[in-house]
């Protein structure tokens, strides 16, 4: 098994993928944020824990499963390919579009973007939400920055694997949130919460999902347990009150953090969503 701040390539939940500069593309310079800076007075778009458990609507407390299940996918969550592939290239890691102003913000796990050098070539990449069976519904999204904190950056913390992701709009100007609608970041959740998880494992063709309980794996990491989240689900969604007819919900962690997600498809962790998060976010909306 892994330890805590293990750092070889492929560890985890993400797949180590070398990415190139595509001839021509221009790729904006990654953004670091302060490490540590706790944000004042945060929007109403970051929803603070609320200091009780929470669960999915019309689910009941017993109403888990045991291992993840194949499904045909939301529009607000999606897979990382390499930049000009379509969509129709190999896949690797999950990430979901959470609620801003400007609509253009996807969220995912830091080493999903370190681990094969997009950290520093963002112009690299691109998301296609809702990708299944091969195809990209809501089309291909390019990824122009990429946010992460500085404590990522000095060492990889594993109690600080998220990065957030600003996206090229459509051609027409539109941003992605206007076509696949958005998670509500939460930050300050109990550990203690009913939540779906989604991720895209990278040999499959669909997402899977699951329901559970998150619990407390150390102040500043939950787990997850349900079975079939192997290689490739790194940074999907802890989702808390999902909807079961939109897939929307408070996005209240990522697949990453210790083991970079779990070295075991039964187990997986998240880093806990706190202020650190929450200040991240608010340099990502602001574009510094």
């Amino acid at each position: 098994m892994g330890r805590l701040g293990r750092r070889a390539l492929g560890a985890g939940k993400t797949r180590a993928v070398l990415l190139a500069l595509g001839t021509g593309m221009v790729a904006a310079a990654v953004v670091v944020a302060p490490a540590r800076v706790v944000a004042a007075g945060l929007a109403n778009r970051v929803v603070h824990g609320i200091g009780r458990a929470m669960q999915s609507p019309g689910q009941p407390a017993n109403a888990v499963t045991r291992n993840a299940r194949s499904f045909n996918g939301v529009a607000a969550v999606g897979t990382l390919f390499r930049a000009g592939q379509g969509g129709a290239g190999q896949h690797y890691c999950t990430a979901s579009v959470v609620n801003s102003p400007a609509g253009d913000i996807v969220l995912t796990a830091a080493h999903c973007v370190t681990d094969n050098g997009t950290i520093d070539n963002p112009g690299t990449l691109e998301f296609a939400p809702g990708w299944a069976d091969g195809t990209a519904p809501y089309g291909t999204w390019q990824v122009t920055q990429v946010y992460t904190d500085a404590n990522w950056r000095a060492s990889q913390d594993p109690d600080d694997d998220v990065a957030f992701l600003k996206l090229a709009p459509a051609s027409d100007g539109v941003p992605i949130q206007d076509i696949t609608g958005a998670e509500t970041l939460g930050t300050g959740w109990p550990a203690h919460t009913y939540v779906r998880v989604i991720g895209y494992p990278d040999s499959a063709n669909q997402p899977v999902w699951c329901e559970n309980w998150a619990n407390s794996f150390s102040p500043t990491q939950l787990e997850f347990d349900c079975g079939g989240y192997p290689t490739g689900t790194s940074g999907g969604p802890f989702l808390a009150g999902a909807s079961s007819a939109t897939g929307e919900g408070t996005v209240i962690g990522v697949i990453g953090g210790y083991e970079q997600g779990g070295d075991t498809p039964s187990v997986s962790y998240s880093i806990v969503f706190g202020p650190a998060v929450a200040s991240l976010f608010r340099t990502t909306e602001a574009g510094g």
